[in-house]
């Protein structure tokens, strides 16, 4: 339990109780009860910023957690091939995300997307079309190595399938569970279990 509370809290940045229990389908009370103690033991601190309250990893409770990994990655290889092939993925995503936040002019290079062009986010969601279907067998690869690693690809498909319906916030928006904050996760979940640096 310990183990998947410290990873959610790692995972999210910084997340209420409800959230952190969400994120690996763990009873609320157990999860509260686990962050608690983590607050004792000094892996987290449980902190309020703009109204908002949340816990957050220590530095020490992060590398309590990166203990944790290790121990508990058995097939190291694995997860590596796994990531060498996610990278050249992140980089299209990473530009999608770039194409969705903006949309040259010749006047400015800079220029915000207004989403006023519909081929031009037709474009965009066309590649993040292909990036989800090569998701899948990542994720399922993922997944039979680390069960934890399920739900990525589901995830990333149904912010997809709202973006697509028109809800222009499921690619990119931090507050939700967007295109990008569901790869963001994966990505660091990735960097998190191999012990890697962004």
């Amino acid at each position: 339990m310990m183990h998947l509370v410290l990873h959610a809290v790692r995972l999210l940045g910084f997340a209420d109780t409800p959230v952190v229990a969400q994120r690996f389908d763990l009873p609320q009370q157990a999860v509260e009860d686990a962050l608690e103690d983590a607050e004792a033991q000094g892996w987290t601190t449980r902190s309020t910023f703009a109204g908002t309250s949340g816990w957050s990893l220590t530095e020490s409770g992060r590398v309590e957690n990166e203990r944790r990994l290790a121990a508990e990655l058995k097939n190291p290889d694995a997860i590596h091939e796994v990531y060498a092939d996610f990278l050249p993925l992140n980089a299209l995503l990473q530009q999608a995300c770039t194409d969705w936040q903006l949309r040259p002019t010749p006047t400015d290079p800079l220029a915000a997307n207004d989403h006023t062009d519909p081929a031009w986010d037709a474009g965009v969601l066309h590649e993040l079309k292909a990036i989800d279907t090569a998701l899948a067998p990542i994720a399922a690869r993922l997944t039979s190595v680390l069960p934890r690693f399920q739900g990525y690809d589901t995830r990333f498909s149904t912010a997809l399938e709202r973006a697509t319906a028109g809800e222009t916030a499921w690619v990119d928006r931090s507050d939700v569970d967007s295109c990008h904050r569901v790869w963001f996760e994966l990505h660091e979940d990735l960097i998190a279990t191999l012990n890697l640096k962004r």
